[in-house]
């Protein structure tokens, strides 16, 4: 696996869980895995897209190779907080994240206004040709409550869970706060393994005990589904008329 802050490579497989199969797996993975150093933390994104949502239309065909784009922070920020810009690409099952830290004006500037960071690197040209390309704008805000953890004797080996997905199509800047509509019942919990490669034997054991097995979810995905996706077509038959 390629790990570092700014660009990683690695296997990501999603479960979809109950809160008694969370409470479980939960005391079964105890011995083996240990919090990360921000405990508790909510993560917001801006996700996007064209504006046809050709990005989410295409990925949600589970295609070999798909791209996103998005914004990302940890926590609410200001206009002089950190936050991460990030393409994610998925091409035979592996995951890439390429990513950059700016402020968060820096970063509304250049993806809303145009304005150019004055710093430069690769992954940077990677995402203004993404830009040239697709034409993106914001589209949706997606915020979620996540506790993440990592192996004890394998650091490389992450679990994340993410609790209360929100979402919302309006007020779509990070600094807004971090309120929306829930896309999930309260009960429900949506972990992701992370690994290089193959999953470790304790983790694929407790796995197999549980009888917790992979689903495939994305939140963006089902937010367009559930929602975005009923009022354009709404919206199309209106303009029918």
């Amino acid at each position: 696996m390629i790990k570092s802050k700014y660009i990683i490579q690695r296997v990501e497989k999603k479960y979809m869980l109950t809160k008694d199969e969370y409470n479980w797996l939960l005391e079964e993975l105890e011995p083996h895995i240990s919090m990360d150093a921000y405990g508790k933390h909510t993560i917001g994104n801006i996700y996007y897209d064209t504006d046809t949502y050709e990005l989410i239309r295409y990925s949600i065909e589970k295609p070999k190779y798909k791209e996103k784009l998005r914004l990302r922070s940890y926590g609410i920020p200001n206009t002089d907080s950190d936050v991460y810009l990030e393409i994610k690409k998925k091409y035979d099952g592996i995951v890439y994240k390429r990513r950059v830290d700016l402020t968060l004006a820096e970063a509304e500037a250049y993806l809303n206004e145009g304005m150019r960071p004055q710093k430069d690197s690769q992954i940077l040209r990677e995402i203004d040709y993404f830009i040239s390309y697709y034409k993106p704008k914001p589209k949706l805000y997606l915020a979620y409550d996540r506790m993440a953890y990592f192996g004890r004797e394998d650091s490389s080996v992450r679990i994340t869970f993410d609790h209360n997905i929100r979402s919302r199509e309006y007020d779509l800047s990070l600094g807004k706060g971090d309120y929306g509509v829930l896309l999930l019942d309260e009960d429900r919990y949506l972990m992701e393994i992370k690994v290089a490669g193959a999953m470790p034997i304790w983790l694929s054991e407790i796995l197999s005990k549980l009888a917790i097995y992979p689903s495939s979810f994305s939140k963006y995905g089902n937010v367009y589904k559930k929602s975005i996706l009923l009022d354009r077509r709404e919206e199309l038959c209106l303009q029918a008329y």
